[in-house]
């Protein structure tokens, strides 16, 4: 069967006995749960998940989008009477989702491989994707969507088009992987590997291989290495494949570096063999070691196993968001094609709201055998519903089908003959999203668009990023609302970029130091309220005129503010006010407060949006007392202020640290800054994710004698002599110079190595002697490891410090998984 020939009743059929049809015959192509993500409301079916927020409460949001089908649970009351909808009541939505995806899934009766393991699925799944392409007609997970939703979606994509199918697994806890294997139905499974990654969720490593193994228990063959899984815990059940550096099926003997080239030699069935890859590094021998177990296992020759594994293909699962010439911006996701990956993004263009003008620069869609027609149909759809306003297509494929395009949309046969035509194009102040098989090599083209700055970057992971939130978000009830910080250039990371995505994610707040940094927002399309926390006199016609809130902390800049309001015939205008409870920074003193709700009270130039104060010490347990007493003064304040206004406010004192520390003060709003980027109290700093990661690169190699002094002032000496490795960061970039002669450490191939000499303005040396290392060499300014807070403690100071020092002139480069 296939999927686009569902019809509302099919679906309820399948999934439940209690429904309300008023269009039975309504065809559903697209799943959905998100109402950010909606592409194709007519053919669109939209599961109303209880998870951070309750998807019941956005069925009036998505009804307005178009959607006409839902999926709600038992007992849901509409809020309005949608005479043109359909609804199937069930009990459970994701599990009724999982429902239609396991039938689904029965339809088709082709080899289904399954992945599962603690790191390597997706670099395993895109590699296999690689390899077996040319023999099969794939269809496989979309980016990293493993998870509970994410297997149900991927496999909604299964087709009679298609002949093979490569699904990802990703679990947290016990009791999960039973319904992905039901939906799944595996007849082969690969194990990658078990390590720490998602353990939280299990009391023992072996809780987690069991769990994990459960994918498994009605699968033909499994691929695994003993070394992750004691053969104890191993079933009957499948046909096993094992591979390790001991007596397995594929028994790996050594490895051997030549000419930018791996070779692994192994022996299979008392023979000798090898294959040759273009990575070094351990977690790509690994995921390859399982690949060619994959493809011996598939019976493939080792002639043709050498000849594709020497070909592979790094894995670009990210899509990149850079800045690109005459102000544009480009969103780089040039190394996958199909409707799945494009609809991803597609959304995650919305997202980011960079600038009015969108254009997409799309190639062939590869393995399609059958229906052409259809496909590039639903992508002009697709188009049409995200607001795309140029298309560049580029392939022969594409171009026969230009009529279903808009009349605009040029095209053009090959990469080649588009580069050409190039610098012709006037590209200027818009969002340009390319998205092409790897077949078309797009990357030639962002290295045309993309604007040329300092090769040090730092990248911001947007996924990490919305981890965290999500992460604070869990935290707080449905009442208590949440202001976000993006002062400073977002902590250092950006400014719009991080406001679109927390705008995109429905945050009731952002907040800001300065003006200037609230209109730059506002000017980027932020829509949402933003508070500025250091207005002054001068600024508060730019405030105004931008619909920025200010804070306000003293009687002057009150009574200011109010002959503006007057001047300009201005009623209720929403201002913030700070209370002084122990910082003493800024704040309204207890003496001010009688004259301050007087004023209040007398002017309806004004209206008070929130009250609120700053916590000194809420992360440190030694200070817990005066903490205390903060809440308190504040309490006191807001109570006696609530007794005589005539109208609610919000009450907030939280910083990160209070959200997690402090679960009273959250009040009516709480304030997340440090935490969102990754950087929490000593508990829940490991329960983030890593979000900015500062990468650069050596330059220049260089040997040095025994009495040789390197840099600055002659304080860089190797006692024996050695080899230093010139990197291009320096203090100019926000690597202080107190990093200097060996405080800072760098991550070069692996191992942290130190700084030789001073740090100078535009670059550092460090010691990298008995390193194999080259020019061009990535070097790890900060990341996982090193961390932003070890940085911080070599040299004394915060995390904030290092994060908000890191020059403009560093490239920042955005990527979402």
């Amino acid at each position: 069967m296939d999927r686009l020939t569902y019809t509302i009743l099919d679906i309820a059929t399948i999934i439940t006995k209690h429904a309300l049809l008023r269009n039975e015959n309504d065809c559903i192509r697209y799943l959905i749960y998100d109402s950010r993500k909606v592409n194709d409301p007519k053919h669109s079916l939209f599961f109303a998940l209880k998870g951070n927020k309750d998807g019941h409460s956005f069925v009036d949001v998505v009804y307005n989008l178009g959607v006409r089908n839902f999926v709600v649970a038992d007992g849901f009351v509409p809020v309005r009477d949608y005479i043109d909808a359909n609804f199937l009541y069930v009990e459970d939505t994701l599990a009724a989702l999982q429902t239609l995806a396991k039938y689904h899934r029965k339809q088709f009766n082709y080899p289904v491989i399954a992945i599962t393991g603690s790191n390597g699925k997706t670099v395993v799944k895109e590699w296999l994707n690689q390899l077996l392409a040319i023999d099969f007609n794939i269809v496989r997970s979309p980016k990293s969507y493993n998870s509970q939703i994410g297997v149900a979606l991927s496999l909604w994509q299964l087709s009679a088009d298609n002949n093979l199918a490569i699904i990802e697994a990703g679990i947290s806890k016990v009791g999960e992987m039973d319904k992905l294997r039901e939906m799944i139905q595996p007849t082969v499974g690969i194990l990658t590997n078990i390590g720490p990654a998602h353990s939280d969720g299990f009391r023992s490593t072996e809780e987690k291989i069991v769990e994990k193994l459960k994918l498994f228990k009605e699968a033909d063959r499994l691929i695994y290495s003993p070394k992750y899984i004691p053969s104890m815990l191993i079933s009957e059940g499948p046909q096993l494949f094992t591979w390790g550096f001991e007596e397995t099926d594929l028994k790996v003997l050594r490895k051997e570096q030549d000419k930018g080239f791996l070779t692994i030699y192994a022996e299979f069935k008392k023979n000798e063999i090898s294959i040759e890859i273009p990575f070094n590094d351990d977690a790509s021998v690994e995921n390859a070691i399982i690949c060619w177990s994959v493809m011996l296992s598939m019976n493939y020759s080792q002639e043709i196993i050498q000849k594709r594994m020497k070909a592979l293909l790094s894995v670009e699962m990210r899509l990149e968001l850079k800045n690109g010439i005459n102000n544009c911006s480009i969103i780089d996701d040039s190394y996958s094609c199909d409707i799945a990956s494009l609809t991803i993004a597609l959304n995650f263009l919305q997202q980011q709201n960079q600038h009015k003008k969108r254009t997409l620069i799309l190639s062939d869609i590869p393995g399609i055998e059958k229906d052409k027609a259809s496909i590039y149909e639903t992508v002009a759809l697709l188009l049409k519903s995200n607001s795309i306003d140029g298309l560049i297509g580029i392939g022969q494929d594409i171009s026969s089908f230009s009529g279903l395009f808009s009349k605009s949309a040029i095209f053009y046969n090959s990469t080649a003959e588009f580069i050409k035509a190039l610098p012709g194009m006037n590209f200027y102040d818009e969002t340009i999203l390319l998205k092409g098989a790897r077949s078309f090599y797009f990357e030639k083209i962002s290295k045309l668009l993309t604007l040329k700055t300092h090769d040090t970057s730092l990248e911001i992971n947007l996924n990490a990023l919305e981890y965290n939130l999500n992460y604070y978000k869990r935290k707080l009830d449905n009442q208590t609302k949440l202001m976000v910080m993006v002062k400073a250039f977002s902590y250092g990371s950006g400014s719009f970029e991080i406001a679109n995505l927390l705008q995109f994610n429905r945050v009731d707040y952002l907040a800001v130091a300065y003006p200037d940094e609230g209109i730059a927002l506002r000017v980027s399309g932020i829509k949402l309220p933003i508070m500025v926390m250091s207005p002054d006199l001068l600024s508060f016609d730019a405030i105004i005129d931008n619909h920025l809130e200010p804070e306000i902390f003293s009687l002057d800049l009150l009574r200011s503010l109010i002959v503006l309001l007057e001047d300009r015939g201005i009623k209720e205008y929403p201002i913030h006010i700070k209370v002084e409870t122990g910082m003493h920074r800024l704040g309204f003193d207890t003496q001010d407060f009688n004259e301050l709700i007087e004023i209040v009270l007398t002017n309806n130039s004004v209206k008070v949006a929130s009250v609120f104060s700053h916590l000194a010490a809420s992360g440190s347990p030694k200070h817990d007392d005066f903490t205390r007493e903060q809440i308190t003064k504040l309490k006191i304040f807001t109570t006696k202020l609530k007794e005589v206004l005539p109208y609610s406010f919000f009450v907030h004192i939280s910083n990160t640290a209070a959200i997690e520390r402090w679960p009273e003060a959250r009040f009516d709003m709480v304030r997340l800054g440090i935490g969102l980027y990754g950087v929490g109290s000593v508990n829940e700093g490991s329960l983030l994710e890593t979000v900015a990661i500062l990468r650069t690169s050596i330059s220049q190699i260089k040997q040095i004698k025994e009495g040789d002094t390197v840099g600055y002032n002659r304080n860089g000496i190797l006692k024996d002599g050695g080899t230093i490795a010139t990197v291009k960061i320096g203090y100019a970039d926000g690597y202080s110079r107190r990093f200097g002669n060996g405080v800072g450490k760098l991550l070069v191939q692996g191992r942290l190595v130190p700084t030789v000499g001073d740090i100078c303005m535009d670059m550092c040396m460090v010691d990298v002697t008995d390193l194999p290392v080259k020019v061009g060499d990535e070097v790890i300014v900060f990341g996982k490891t090193p961390s932003i807070e070890s940085l911080a403690a070599s040299i004394d100071t915060i995390p904030y410090e290092i994060m908000t020092g890191i020059s403009q002139r560093v490239k920042r480069i955005y990527f979402y998984e």
